[in-house]
């Protein structure tokens, strides 16, 4: 079927220009921006950290291949810790306000298992906690640390997906590691640790006991942790030239800085390098959920068939998938605890929640090259009838590339599971939107189109990957949703030591270590999408 007039112009200019141009300093600087979100932390923090870093390893005499390293490796050092935190929620409750705490004291050894005490099970009630705090003296705080662990391997893994090189995805799994060895995992310490990892915790305590208190709070925490902590040679560089390390920091345009030490010297991606990106964007907000595992991209196959079954210009079906992939970047910025609910919302929830669309515009609106894609990504809840969200924009407002991707988000969304429900069938989604369209909310074309792609996708299935067997992938597939090994067993009802049998193969076929790398992959794959 032909596209409707409207749905051509939404074109505008975009459809007969070039793609413009982004640059990898743009979009790791906009992750980074993703990581002050989802930890609750203010705008720009880890943007000014990283000219912290950087500003010390000019006055260390560092080399250009440091400095390079230090720069990825402190924008993206607290990644994980942002989008994967649903364990973190189950353990300790509202991630953010845990985050808030951390930077309160000297975390290492004794100090950081007392730390942890008082907040397992935060929000819960006495007996939950009783039982929590049970179970980490008796794995010896494995829970924690496995935690931990999956958040520094996530950051990882992310670098390598940017092709970083192998010393930032080194350092990056070194984030909780200290001078002292006292750190979490506790695997390294002095010069073993990576010297990038070094200059970012640094620079991160220093960012913050600035931003809160002053300059002369920066200097007395880093003499406080000088050689615990922190690199002793680094805190005497910084005690010495702390004047020129910290110079207007608090005035200071800090995208501009960092976009101007980029250590690629401008040169633009290819449009081949920005859809690998983008893809890793999905990947990476569809953490914050185990049950949204692959909504991302599956959200965005659907939007690109759909826009090509409505004829439009290749440049809007690139524009259509690119913003289906980034869509719920927002929802790192809400809490954990949100999204995992079984209950129903309250207002405040409800509130909070709904602020995603306009989150996710706001960080990638900050990359001039991603601007059509932001506002697209950020008006896939809006509906016609006016009574969507964020901006509550109605009819003409809405152009079609965003009426086509609210039409793949509801369709794919009511295909999975939440939390609070079981996952719908395809006949009750497709009576569900073709209700949607009767209601006035979701654009009859575009529900139309999407239920034409989605009728013709292929159901035969390729052979699983990496050797795995479809028994495997099934259990991979429930480890991605977030299920225990005793909820695997369950559904599939195999027994509890045959899913660890089942998990022990595929960790070893896929080379990973962690539920989120194994979700990862299964995302990579597109074993998730439904």
């Amino acid at each position: 079927m032909a596209a409707r007039p409207e749905a051509a112009r939404s074109a505008g200019l975009l459809s007969r220009m070039a793609p413009p141009s982004i640059r990898l300093a743009e979009l790791v600087s906009a992750m980074s921006l993703v990581s002050d979100l989802g930890m609750g932390r203010p705008s720009e923090r880890v943007l000014r950290q990283t000219v912290v870093a950087l500003r010390l390893a000019d006055k260390a005499g560092l080399p250009a291949q440091v400095k390079s390293q230090t720069y990825y490796t402190s924008l993206l050092m607290w990644l994980g810790c942002a989008v994967d935190t649903s364990d973190l929620a189950e353990l300790f409750g509202d991630e953010t306000q845990l985050y808030a705490e951390t930077h309160d004291g000297d975390l290492g050894g004794a100090a950081m298992a007392a730390f942890v005490l008082r907040r397992l099970g935060r929000g819960g009630s006495g007996l939950r906690r009783v039982g929590m705090v049970g179970e980490f003296f008796a794995t010896g705080g494995g829970s924690v640390e496995k935690v931990m662990r999956s958040h520094c391997q996530a950051a990882s893994d992310f670098a390598e997906r940017l092709d970083l090189g192998q010393d930032v995805s080194r350092a990056l799994t070194q984030a909780f590691e200290r001078w002292d060895g006292r750190g979490v995992p506790g695997d390294v310490k002095a010069e073993d640790l990576a010297l990038p990892i070094r200059l970012a915790q640094i620079a991160d305590n220093i960012e913050h006991f600035h931003h809160a208190t002053g300059p002369h709070a920066a200097l007395d925490v880093v003499r406080d942790r000088r050689g615990t902590q922190f690199d002793p040679d680094l805190a005497d560089c910084f005690l010495a030239h702390h004047d020129d390390v910290l110079a207007g920091l608090d005035d200071l345009p800090a995208w501009e800085e960092i976009v101007r030490e980029d250590p690629q010297l401008g040169v633009p991606l290819t449009q081949a390098q920005v859809d690998v990106a983008l893809e890793a964007f999905a990947d990476f907000a569809d953490l914050k959920s185990p049950s949204r595992t692959g909504n991302s991209r599956a959200v965005a196959r659907l939007a690109e068939a759909a826009a090509k079954h409505l004829s439009m210009h290749a440049e809007d079906v690139r524009l259509v998938r690119r913003a289906a992939l980034v869509h719920d970047l927002g929802m790192v910025g809400v809490p954990s605890t949100i999204w995992e609910s079984t209950k129903p919302w309250t207002r405040m929830q409800r509130e909070r929640a709904q602020t995603h669309p306009y989150l996710a515009e706001r960080m990638l609106a900050h990359v001039p090259g991603l601007s059509a894609v932001a506002r697209c990504a950020g008006m896939h809840h809006e509906r016609l009838d006016g009574s969507g969200y964020p901006h509550g924009l109605s009819g003409a407002a809405i152009p079609m590339t965003a009426r086509v991707l609210a039409a793949a988000d509801v369709f794919v969304a009511l295909q999975q599971p939440r939390p609070h429900r079981p996952a719908y069938s395809t006949a009750k989604a497709r009576q569900i939107l073709l209700q949607e369209v009767r209601d006035g909310k979701l654009d009859g074309d575009a529900v139309e189109a999407v239920l034409a792609a989605a009728g013709e996708r292929g159901t035969a299935r390729r052979r699983p990957p990496n050797g795995l067997t479809e028994r495997e992938v099934e259990v991979l597939l429930g480890l991605a949703r977030g299920l225990s090994n005793p909820e695997i067993a369950a559904e599939m009802s195999i027994s509890r030591k045959t899913v660890s049998s089942h998990l022990e193969h595929i960790f070893t076929k896929l080379g990973v270590k962690t539920r989120t790398q194994a979700a990862l992959f299964a995302m990579r794959e597109g074993l998730t999408e439904v």
